[in-house]
């Protein structure tokens, strides 16, 4: 199953973020990844307690561990400066710029990866993607899930998945449109316009 991933940017939302984030875990959404960098640890975790309960199976922490919620998300960098969270979640993600980060989260126990970013988006100004074939080295390069990120949209999920991704993360599409259900369906159509070839 390709998994579809909400980063959130609650700056990038002009109605109620936690109506929001309801609708998002109503509509399917896979995995919504609380993003929200400019917040202090304390009002951080308040908000992701309040959001837990409204998608307590969906909602990962980013960067900060929140005693419970037993999922996390961490930069590269900060993974190796704290490797012992790993302990203390259930399930950790790790991002990722390179196969040779890759491997090292994975060794180090990461259960996926969040690979990119992978197309030119807004997020990085001025900043090269690093395209298809560095998200296919990542993919070869562990036996745990690779997420894509960074300009995903409905017109290059398709090539996401054929190098072998186990999903991708979008965050302006989900924090800015009109219709989550709608928008959520466009998606999946473009997930399903591809076939694996037979091996």
């Amino acid at each position: 199953m390709f998994e579809l991933i909400c980063v959130t940017n609650r700056a990038l939302c002009a109605d109620s973020f936690p109506a929001r984030i309801r609708a998002l875990s109503w509509a399917g959404i896979h995995k919504i990844i609380l993003r929200e960098k400019d917040l202090a640890p304390k009002d951080y975790q308040t908000l992701a307690m309040q959001l837990s309960a409204i998608c307590p199976e969906k909602l990962i922490p980013n960067s900060i561990f929140c005693p419970d919620i037993p999922r996390l998300h961490l930069p590269f960098p900060l993974f190796l400066q704290q490797p012992a969270l790993r302990k203390n979640v259930d399930l950790l993600g790790v991002s990722v710029h390179t196969p040779e980060e890759a491997r090292h989260a994975w060794a180090l126990g990461a259960d996926y990866l969040i690979a990119g970013h992978i197309f030119p988006t807004d997020c990085k100004p001025g900043v090269p993607a690093r395209g298809l074939d560095f998200l296919r080295s990542c993919c070869n390069a562990v036996d745990i899930p690779v997420y894509a990120i960074g300009g995903i949209s409905a017109d290059n999920l398709a090539a996401v998945q054929q190098v072998g991704t186990a999903g991708a993360c979008l965050m302006s599409r989900f924090m800015q449109c009109d219709d989550i259900p709608r928008e959520l369906s466009r998606l999946h159509h473009a997930i399903k316009k591809y076939v694996p070839d037979p091996k």
